[in-house]
């Protein structure tokens, strides 16, 4: 029943005051212990195992000071490079009406009017980075939470066998406390993350003023003469040194919520700081002591430390999966409005906070799927092999659209475009194709979930446009039906609302509900609700009616991607179109399709197959646009596509 429509134009360079959708007169630094709480928990936790799995990982390093310094080197201007150039400074300055995210991007390019042969290949694109944001989202909470847990074999070894069921148990209990929100708890997150990076800072400082030449592995040149050394193993380096920006992305994907300028004062000056003072009391130790390698992170810590340390971790790793599990919410949500995946059952865990939401079947969705990966991989070292290749695949086609954004919406001249794409291009393609060799231990299975998620998007995508083409071809003109019929049928009291996707011709409700009942109300309503391309549109926009005679009105309803539609609310708005609109008088009729096969050409049969399953198993119009459920009337049809 929705609709996304073409041609709204956006603006690319929204100020920090539009951001954040009201928190502007907060104070900063308030927002900002928001962010480290929300926005940086992935990547936080990435000293958990990303330094541990350069040397001990798939393709282990040899433990000495020209390595252990090269990969300190190359993990800082990693983050100097995609995290701060790339992220932080560039990709967070195009935003769509202040929401940022791959969809949001996507929505942004195809809705700026730009040049219409990028259009086909960027939607490619962007849902294909959807798609391998929910790989990504299955292997973050396994990974941060089993590779947390695994402190206790260093600080507890006799209790090393109850790694995987605490892993296990502490999942579950993620997964199930999300119907309930995190509204209160979310409180907390930013205390606890900034008592834990203020711990791993604290401890990396302590190690690494034993060793303090450790301080020049942030020299660039220690990155060159790993490579010059041994080009090779410096490479395969990078499939593990990638792991210390995972979650970058998520700086651009939250940026909604507090806008760019707490971010950006949260990583310069508090994340970073504290995630390089960590990997270099690590590199330290392990300069001082091979035998730390087996959990450098830990043994950073006194033994008598050790334990409240995991404690510690844990947390920030429980916070780290909520982010993306919260994440992986917030995704389906627009990708529902703007047409790629069918009506979900979406519920509101808060009623102050509207991005405070939860899709049970995404829920436990993931859980299932977290939990296989957890008992098949066994350990955050054998999961390491599966990550990192969605994150540096989504972060490959953030480049393509930000070379779109570049040159067809800001119109930055080639002098200064192309060296700085060049920059990014060399440095994601070099991770990436570091990752692939990690593809047959792993690496494929963020890869299928990939494939699969963006077979199902598309085929949605292009059954809908089908479907409506269809419908749209058997309709009747409503100007000759309401010459018609409004004389001839029997009037009688009340509204009766309409819902069409397309705001041409006659519903088929409409047509089936003469048909069968011989009657028409006295107002009919063909309402049509519509998604646009911006995250939100304002109450003043929200409608457009039109009078078209004889007790016949069309209504258009705009919604955008991030808000949900309520039709009831909107319809008390309306002032302008006869009396009052009152729930107990007013009837909505609604249309269910039933698709049949056939050889006309559009998708292949599987994929109609496909499609009709969806469609089958969609949420009810009546449940996803808030209708009164006995005031609505469900009418079937059939269509070919």
């Amino acid at each position: 029943m929705t609709d996304s429509p073409q041609g709204v134009a956006q603006d690319h360079a929204q100020d920090d005051s539009h951001a954040g959708h009201g928190h502007a007169q907060d104070a900063t630094w308030k927002l900002a212990l928001g962010a480290i709480g929300i926005v940086f928990g992935d990547i936080g936790t990435s000293p958990l195992y990303a330094f541990r799995e350069t040397f001990a990982g798939h393709h282990p390093l040899t433990l000495d000071q020209l390595h252990i310094m090269g990969v300190i080197s190359l993990m800082f201007w990693s983050m100097m490079a995609v995290v701060t150039l790339k992220y932080v400074v560039v990709i967070m300055r195009a935003d769509n009406k202040g929401e940022g995210g791959s969809l949001a991007l996507l929505a942004l390019i195809s809705g700026s009017g730009s040049e219409k042969r990028w259009t086909a290949g960027i939607v490619l694109l962007g849902v294909f980075a959807t798609a391998l944001f929910y790989g990504d989202s299955m292997i973050t909470p396994a990974v941060s939470v089993l590779s947390a847990v695994e402190g206790i074999a260093v600080a507890a070894p006799n209790l090393s066998g109850l790694i995987v069921p605490f892993a296990v148990a502490i999942l579950v209990l993620l997964f199930s406390i999300q119907r309930t929100g995190t509204s209160r708890v979310g409180a907390l997150f930013g205390p606890i993350m900034m008592l834990y990076f203020l711990v791993i800072a604290t401890l990396g400082v302590l190690s690494f003023i034993k060793t303090p030449e450790v301080l020049w592995a942030l020299d660039p040149l220690y990155a060159v003469a790993f490579f010059a050394d041994d080009p090779l193993a410096a490479f395969l380096a990078l499939g593990s040194v990638v792991l210390a920006v995972t979650g970058a992305e998520a700086l651009y994907a939250d940026m909604g919520h507090f806008g760019r300028k707490p971010i950006r004062v949260s990583w310069l000056w508090f994340v970073l700081p504290a995630l390089m003072c960590n990997y270099m009391g690590q590199g330290a130790l392990l300069m001082r002591d091979a035998a730390a390698l087996k959990s450098p992170f830990y043994n950073l810590a006194p033994e008598a430390l050790q334990l409240p340390l995991v404690g510690v971790a844990t947390m920030a790793a429980i916070i780290a999966s909520q982010a993306v599990i919260s994440g992986a919410f917030s995704v389906t949500q627009q990708a529902i409005q703007l047409g790629f995946i069918p009506r979900l059952r979406i519920e509101h865990t808060s009623a102050a906070t509207a991005g405070q939401i939860y899709i049970p079947i995404v829920n436990w969705a993931l859980m299932v799927m977290v939990i296989l990966l957890v008992l098949t991989f066994q350990t955050s070292s054998n999961l390491t092999a599966a990550y990192g290749i969605a994150v540096t695949g989504a972060m490959f086609i953030d480049n393509c659209l930000l070379a779109v954004v570049l040159f067809s919406l800001w119109k930055w001249q080639k002098r200064y475009a192309l060296p700085l794409l060049a920059l990014f291009f060399t440095v994601d393609l070099a991770y990436f194709a570091a990752n692939l060799t990690k593809v047959p231990d792993g690496g494929w299975f963020p890869l299928l979930v990939g494939f699969i998620v963006f077979t199902l998007l598309t085929t949605w995508s292009k059954g809908r446009k089908l479907m409506l083409q269809r419908l749209r071809e058997s309709a009747m003109p409503i100007k000759i039906f309401i010459d018609s019929a409004a004389n001839s049928a029997t009037r009688v009291p009340g509204t009766a609302v309409f819902m069409t996707s397309t705001p041409e011709g006659v519903p088929h409700a409409l047509l089936h509900n003469l048909k069968h009942n011989k009657v028409l109300h006295e107002r009919v309503i063909l309402l049509t609700v519509k998604i646009s391309d911006s995250p939100f549109v304002p109450d003043e926009k929200r409608m457009q009616i039109e009078d078209l005679g004889k007790g016949f009105h069309r209504m258009v309803l705009k919604y955008g991607f991030m808000q949900e539609a309520d039709v009831p609310a909107a319809l008390k708005q309306v002032n302008d179109c006869g009396a009052e609109f009152r729930m107990m008088d007013t009837s909505f009729f609604l249309a269910r399709q039933t698709l049949l096969p056939s050889s006309r050409p559009g998708m292949m049969i599987w994929r109609e197959k496909l499609f009709a399953w969806m469609l089958r198993n969609a949420e009810s119009a009546m449940e996803f646009f808030k209708l009164p459920t006995n005031r609505v009337v469900e009418l079937g049809s059939q269509v070919e596509i």
